[in-house]
């Protein structure tokens, strides 16, 4: 993943603030930099028929924005997706997420939350076990979700830093060991984007975020994610996969301070 230093993340605050209310330049298209900043100028094939991506067309928060991207892969298909890649295109660290799918997981689904800071296209791109790069995009209005306010205080922030929950949900048509399941991890942390301002001393509250979570069920992965800064705080991602008849979930969450949070549950209950 290609990180931007928190330094520069800083540095683009007054430009942020400066275009959070108004729409994209009419005419500006960053994604062919992009394909040749996160990407290394790798071919783009149609992914229609490979990954679906679902948000709302005009977003009713900007900090806290829903995303949902599923496998379109067709049952006959040889090939599986190794990796998705999230890039909110006039974001100012564009590369949301990474999320790299276990071999044995079966993950056919994955939702979280994000910042959207101007109107933009949001681009996901699936690389296949074929070699190949295939993308899809929507197109969302939205402004200011990066420096946004914190929902929470920072008192309240602190106290629940690195708290996971885990949750399952039960499906109609679930039996066996290897049947399809859905499952919730949600961690406690402000997610600062580094462009939001503390509404008392008027300064830039620096960067600190998720920037590593890892899922197991007992030894065999499951997802793991490459965050930034447009993940809205207290990450949330919900997931399908497929029960290797696991008798532990785990999970591992790594910030930008160094902290590591690390928990287990039950694989066959939810918990906190």
């Amino acid at each position: 993943m290609r990180r931007m230093s928190l330094a520069r993340i800083a540095g683009l605050a007054a430009l942020v603030l400066s275009t959070q209310v108004a729409p994209a330049a009419e005419g500006y298209d960053p994604w062919p930099g992009l394909v040749q900043d996160i990407f290394n100028n790798r071919p783009m094939n149609d992914g229609t028929n490979v990954i679906g991506i679902e948000m709302p067309s005009r977003a009713e928060d900007a900090a806290i924005v829903p995303v949902t991207l599923r496998t379109k892969l067709s049952p006959g298909d040889n090939r599986r997706i190794i990796s998705i890649t999230l890039v909110i295109d006039q974001n100012p660290a564009p590369m949301a997420a990474k999320f790299t799918l276990g071999a044995d997981a079966n993950v056919s689904e994955i939702a979280t939350r994000v910042r959207v800071n101007n109107y933009t296209d949001v681009h996901a791109v699936a690389e296949l076990s074929d070699g190949k790069l295939y993308m899809v995009k929507t197109y969302v209005k939205a402004s200011g979700g990066c420096s946004a306010p914190a929902a929470k205080n920072a008192e309240e922030a602190n106290n629940r830093l690195g708290q996971m929950r885990y949750r399952q949900f039960a499906k109609s048509a679930e039996g066996p060991a290897s049947a399809l399941r859905e499952a919730q991890i949600m961690i406690g942390h402000p997610n600062n984007s580094g462009l939001q301002m503390d509404q008392v001393t008027q300064l830039y509250i620096p960067a600190f975020f998720v920037n590593e979570l890892r899922l197991w069920q007992d030894d065999s992965p499951v997802l793991s994610m490459e965050g930034g800064i447009s993940i809205s705080e207290d990450p949330n991602i919900r997931f399908t996969y497929v029960s290797n008849g696991a008798k532990r979930f785990r999970a591992e969450a790594k910030d930008t301070g160094g902290h590591v949070f690390q928990r287990e549950w039950k694989a066959d209950e939810s918990g906190s």
